[in-house]
């Protein structure tokens, strides 16, 4: 199970007292998430080359039914739906000029069910440049990224992909080496670049398959992503680093 999904079903999980009462037509933490998701790759732009600045303030618009629950929750649904974003951002490798905040606001205009996400851009700029709090919005924190370290998960034992760089195969000269009878001497190279982490097959007898697709070219990598070298199969994580750097 991908990080994203679970922090999904800690949503659901959370807030399911909160959001499963009354009308079916009432707004679901999950549809939040997806649509955080989407409003972040929607608003995303290319600043540079290789550099793509995502949103980071987020006002998510509810009716009267839906803000009253969303309201009794509060603040763990916000810092649920934060990592939602910060997960997002660093998993499509995209760029944050701040913290991430996420508040509720009530629209007499919505009916129950439909809500709206309004998204922008903002930097971080300490005390003297925060906003005064509107009135009656559950706490809209602030959360600082958090940093994503690419793993490898062979058989249980995990290798981190510190290196641009990583080949794995058969010989005792690859990076990563895999005892498989299958698997070429240079089968794969895993490259990390911007905050991406792609697969490169290197000309394997067998060939690479990420998620049951052969390796053409370059294949991205998102977590929970399966990749197969003959009979290993590899599964590329993005797991929260420590403050020491380490997963």
């Amino acid at each position: 199970m991908g990080l994203l999904d679970k922090v999904e079903r800690g949503i659901e999980k959370a807030v399911r007292g909160v959001f499963s009462t009354g009308s079916r037509a009432q707004v679901e933490p999950v549809e939040i998430a997806s649509r955080l998701r989407r409003e972040v790759d929607h608003k995303s732009l290319t600043v540079t080359a290789g550099r793509t600045l995502a949103p980071n303030v987020f006002d998510v618009q509810l009716s009267d039914d839906d803000f009253k629950r969303a309201q009794d929750w509060g603040t763990p649904l916000a810092e649920e739906l934060c990592d939602v974003v910060i997960n997002h951002v660093r998993s499509q490798g995209y760029t944050l000029q701040g913290s991430v905040r996420i508040s509720f606001r009530r629209d007499p205009d919505l009916r129950p069910g439909d809500f709206e996400i309004v998204s922008s851009t903002e930097k971080s700029s300490g005390a003297a440049g925060a906003r005064a709090p509107r009135p009656n919005l559950p706490a809209a924190p602030n959360r600082q990224p958090v940093r994503l370290q690419p793993v490898l998960d062979i058989d249980g034992q995990r290798y981190s992909l510190n290196a641009p760089s990583i080949v794995l195969g058969r010989s005792s000269d690859a990076d990563i080496h895999v005892e498989d009878t299958g698997v070429s001497r240079r089968h794969l190279e895993i490259r990390t670049a911007n905050g991406v982490t792609s697969a490169v097959d290197m000309g394997s007898t067998n060939g690479s398959y990420v998620n049951g697709q052969k390796v053409s070219g370059s294949t991205e990598l998102t977590d929970g992503s399966t990749i197969t070298m003959g009979r290993t199969k590899i599964i590329f994580r993005l797991l929260p680093s420590s403050p020491g750097g380490r997963t």
